[in-house]
C-alpha cells in the first residue's frame, strides 16, 4: 500500500503541462481520498481494471473483480484477480467489509442485475464508494452505456436498499465546459514525436488549463453553479442486520 497512484489518475502540479484530463481526473481524486475512510477490512474493487487506486485506501485484502471483453482483455494493465460473467459476482453473501468501484457503472448494461449482486457480498453495515460520469465522450465502446444525473445515481441505490451516507459533484459548470474544450483541442495536436506533443500542448492548451484553474478559484459559487459537473462520487450503506 506505500506505493503511490499514477500520475493519470492522481495529477500533481506540473500535470497541466501534459495531461489532457487534469480536471477531471484531479476532482475524481479529491472526492475519492475524501472518503477513504470507508474502504477497509476486506475490500472488494468492482471493475478494478488496473487497480490504480489501491494504495488509497487501509485494507487488510483487496480483490479487483473485472468483466472480462474484448476491450479488458486488450488492456495489459487489467489487474484483476476474479473475473464474473456479468449476472452474479462469484463470492458468496456478506463476503466483503466495503467495496469499491470507479467510473465503472456507465459501462454497466444491467446495473437492476448488478447492484443488488454488491449489496448481497457485502456485510450488513459495509459501505460501497461509487463514482460515475455525468459529464464525458463515449469511451471504451461499444461497452459504454449511460450516464447518470446526481438523481439518477441515489434513486438507483436506494432502490436497491442502500442508505446514502454521502454525495458530491466533481467539477463545477464553468470546470466541465473547459475540460471538455481542452479535450476537444488535446484531439487535434500532433501526438508524434512525443516532444512535438509536448510543445503543442504547452503552447495551446496549457495556458488554458491555468485559466480554468484560476476563475475557477475566484469566480463565486452562484456563477460555477454544479448543474452541469463532471462526476458523481457517493458512498452507500447497506443496513445494519
Amino acid at each position: 500500500m506505500s506505493q503511490s497512484v499514477r500520475e493519470e489518475f492522481a495529477p500533481r502540479w506540473y500535470s497541466v503541462f501534459f495531461n489532457p484530463f487534469y480536471l477531471m481526473r484531479s476532482g475524481l481524486f479529491k472526492g475519492i481520498t475524501k472518503n477513504k475512510g470507508y474502504i477497509k477490512g476486506k475490500v472488494m474493487d468492482f471493475g478494478c481494471g488496473s487497480k490504480p487506486y489501491t494504495s488509497v485506501f487501509n485494507y487488510d485484502e483487496y480483490i479487483g473483480v473485472d468483466y472480462e471483453t474484448e476491450v479488458s482483455n486488450s488492456n495489459e494493465r487489467l489487474a484483476a484477480d476474479v473475473f464474473y460473467d456479468g449476472k452474479t459476482i462469484p463470492f458468496k453473501d456478506n463476503e466483503f467489509d466495503s467495496a469499491f468501484s470507479s467510473e465503472v457503472l456507465e459501462h454497466v448494461f444491467n446495473p437492476d442485475e448488478i447492484i443488488p449482486e454488491i449489496y448481497r457480498v457485502l456485510k450488513p453495515g459495509g459501505h460501497l464508494l461509487l463514482t460515475c460520469p455525468f459529464f464525458w465522450p463515449e469511451h471504451e465502446q461499444p461497452y459504454d452505456f449511460a450516464r447518470y444525473s446526481s438523481f439518477a445515481i441515489q434513486n438507483l441505490m436506494e432502490r436497491h436498499g442502500f442508505e446514502v451516507v454521502e454525495y458530491d459533484k466533481t467539477g463545477s459548470f464553468f470546470e466541465t465546459l473547459a475540460q471538455g474544450f481542452i479535450f476537444y483541442l488535446y484531439c487535434f495536436i500532433p501526438h508524434k514525436p512525443k516532444f512535438l506533443e509536448a510543445i503543442f500542448f504547452t503552447i495551446f492548451i496549457t495556458p488554458f488549463l491555468l485559466l480554468t484553474l484560476i476563475f475557477a478559484a475566484i469566480l463565486p459559487k452562484r456563477v460555477k453553479r454544479s448543474d452541469y459537473y463532471l462526476s458523481n462520487v457517493i458512498v452507500v450503506k447497506k443496513p445494519e442486520l
